[in-house]
């Protein structure tokens, strides 16, 4: 009996773990005339707290982090970039039109989630530094995540977002080598 019970608590928390995660499926640096691009996809659905939410009207924040660092032999790591950037999914209830914001610079609007989602999954690239900002044939380490930032919530939903699961969304820290050119 107690096996079973066990069985059945790992197989209920492995699908709570599934359910709230950000898988990256692409990110790559990019050089350009204006600076570095960040060009990155991602993979989640939201679960059905977060969709209840949303459709009340409580708007929803993206944030990506990026760390770019350099290693050196003599001291620490060197923190060569670190960049924030938010993207705003929200619910105009008389509309009923979904809106997308990124970090107050481009705005959309959808009929449906799915469409409004997609821009989420696959935001456009942005520059994450000048073309100076990096030296020319060193290796940087990159450091990339989304997360669901419930520190922009509105106070309420905050503390209900520290004692509920519905409301954790993040990916993990993917890591790679970026060699400027």
């Amino acid at each position: 009996m107690l096996q079973w019970m066990l069985a059945l608590l790992l197989a209920c928390s492995s699908l709570a773990v599934q359910a709230a995660e950000i898988t990256v499926n692409q990110a790559a640096i990019e050089a350009s005339d204006e600076g570095y691009r960040l060009s990155v996809s991602y993979d989640f659905d939201l679960n059905r707290g977060l969709e209840d939410a949303l459709s009340r009207g409580v708007p929803l924040y993206f944030t990506t982090d990026i760390q770019l660092t350099r290693r050196r032999w003599y001291w620490f790591d060197e923190t060569s970039l670190s960049a924030t950037r938010t993207l705003r999914l929200s619910y105009n209830v008389l509309t009923r039109q979904y809106h997308t914001a990124i970090s107050g610079q481009l705005q959309q609007s959808f009929t449906n989630l799915d469409d409004a989602l997609t821009l989420i999954r696959r935001p456009p690239r942005w520059i994450i530094a000048d073309n100076n900002a990096l030296k020319s044939g060193e290796t940087y380490h990159v450091g990339l995540r989304m997360r669901l930032d419930v520190a922009q919530l509105p106070k309420p939903f905050q503390v209900n977002a520290l004692n509920n699961s519905d409301w954790r969304l993040s990916s993990d820290w993917i890591e790679f080598n970026f060699k400027p050119e």
